[in-house]
């Protein structure tokens, strides 16, 4: 299917819809950028661009087909894992729908472009003990050592991703009715419960840092709640380097990550008898079918509820 209109221009309007319609973040909107540029400069090669990378007939008049498609994922196939390739198809297949929708094809050439197979992993998580150990090893009576701690509860306490967790602000923070005002992925907002344990820590940390956060911020309700040494507001990338820290002086495994709290979370709580559906809530999935991925790690504990309350489980 040819496009008369420059590709490039096309692919800074997808840009800009995803941007402005779609509510993308812009971390997603940098590798959905990576992507498309990618799959551009293998167009270049197919239909003419110079040696050096430069604009062939894509950056004008294009003519993408399946077989230029299929092509494509051959030219990826073994460079490439398995996610990174669905990942990279998944954005040119959103791109041709969005041209398809918006009158430039009239056809999909990715219509059919199948995503590879995907291996089915494990989620890293922590049991409880190990969960307890690394929170009591982090209980260190310094400001820093407060802040820390109060991220290290709050990421358990609310399963939160690194990049929520580094987005609240005071203001999140409802300590009367124990809720934390969550802005997720594409900027939708969700409220879920914090614990005794964390807020109790959070509270001991706003106490010690507060002359550090008065000099930097006016507006407390809007300052972060988390901050650095410099009373700059605390990064994702921080918080990976608090977890790792203290994962190992905890003697746990190095992979141990924000995230694997955010799976110990999910996990606990389906032990505990939570269902499924209300998981989904406080994780904020927006399809059940990835909360799902919890719930093969709870099997042994399925299995032992299954074998003391069936009655012919014997």
């Amino acid at each position: 299917m040819e496009l008369s209109v420059s590709i490039r221009e096309l692919k800074a309007r997808f840009l800009d819809y995803l941007r402005d319609q779609k509510g993308y973040s812009p971390h997603t909107l940098r590798n959905y950028a990576i992507d498309l540029d990618q799959f551009l400069q293998f167009l270049d090669k197919e239909q003419g661009g110079g040696p050096k990378g430069e604009p062939g007939r894509s950056s004008e008049a294009v003519w993408v087909d399946p077989d230029l498609l299929r092509r494509y994922v051959v030219r990826m196939h073994g460079r490439l894992k398995r996610s990174s390739m669905a990942r990279k198809l998944s954005s040119v297949r959103s791109f041709f729908c969005f041209l398809e929708r918006h009158g430039h094809l009239q056809e999909n050439p990715a219509a059919d472009l199948s995503t590879p197979r995907m291996e089915k992993r494990i989620p890293n998580y922590l049991p409880v003990d190990a969960m307890f150990r690394l929170l009591e090893n982090a209980a260190v009576p310094t400001p820093l050592g407060m802040r820390d701690l109060a991220v290290l509860e709050v990421l358990y306490s609310c399963g939160l991703r690194v990049s929520e967790l580094a987005g609240l602000n005071i203001g999140s923070l409802d300590a009367a009715e124990r809720l934390v005002k969550v802005m997720g992925k594409g900027g939708k907002e969700r409220i879920v419960p914090i614990g005794h344990q964390a807020l109790r820590a959070v509270e001991r940390y706003l106490s010690a840092a507060g002359p550090l956060r008065k000099e930097r911020w006016e507006d407390d309700r809007r300052a972060p709640l988390f901050v650095n040494a410099r009373g700059g507001r605390l990064t994702a990338r921080s918080v990976g380097r608090i977890v790792k820290h203290y994962a190992l002086e905890a003697g746990l495994p190095a992979e141990i990550s924000p995230h694997s709290m955010r799976h110990s979370y999910a996990t606990h709580l389906l032990d505990g008898g939570a269902d499924l559906r209300s998981v989904q809530e406080l994780l904020g999935h927006a399809s059940l079918s990835t909360t799902q991925r919890y719930t093969h790690v709870s099997l042994d504990k399925l299995m032992e509820t299954y074998d003391k309350a069936h009655p012919r489980s014997r």
